[in-house]
């Protein structure tokens, strides 16, 4: 086996990039699922968003279905765009007024899912991803190259 820098991140890296977009996916999911129907200690430490309101319901909708849409890996590159927006939605609109720095204004898991998701969708879903095995492939290979001139 060739352990050599370009051939490791070569096989490992989809593999690597598959597992970060589960685990960043699920755990968006969780989040949105605290919200809508306070399990995993609720929204906020406890209870749910109420219903339709805004931001809070639609935020907790766009992260358990966008969340759950990037950790499957169907419509991948599109759902992590919107994740991505609406994390940087949630920082400049509740989190930034209070200070300048995330650490000073709690929003630092809305910086880290903003720039999480938005590699994703530059990057793709990597391997195993359900849109990707839902794609047909051709039956047969279709040789395109160019046919040979003969030569006189």
């Amino acid at each position: 086996m060739n352990f050599s820098r370009p051939a490791t991140l070569h096989t490992v890296g989809p593999v690597v990039l598959a597992v970060f977009r589960v685990v960043t996916g699920l755990l968006f999911a969780c989040h949105g699922a605290a919200s809508l129907f306070g399990i995993l200690g609720g929204a906020h430490g406890g209870g749910t968003v109420p219903a339709l309101q805004w931001p809070g319901w639609w935020a907790a909708l766009i992260e358990l279905a966008g969340g759950l849409l990037v950790g499957l890996g169907l419509f991948t590159r599109t759902a992590a765009v919107i994740c991505s927006g609406s994390m940087a939605y949630a920082y400049f609109s509740v989190h930034q007024a209070n200070a300048l720095l995330p650490i000073q204004n709690g929003g630092e898991p809305a910086v880290q899912f903003c720039w999480s998701f938005l590699l994703i969708a530059c990057l793709g879903p990597g391997v195993g991803a359900v849109g990707g095995l839902m794609k047909r492939r051709p039956a047969v290979e279709i040789d395109d190259r160019p046919a040979p001139v003969p030569m006189s």
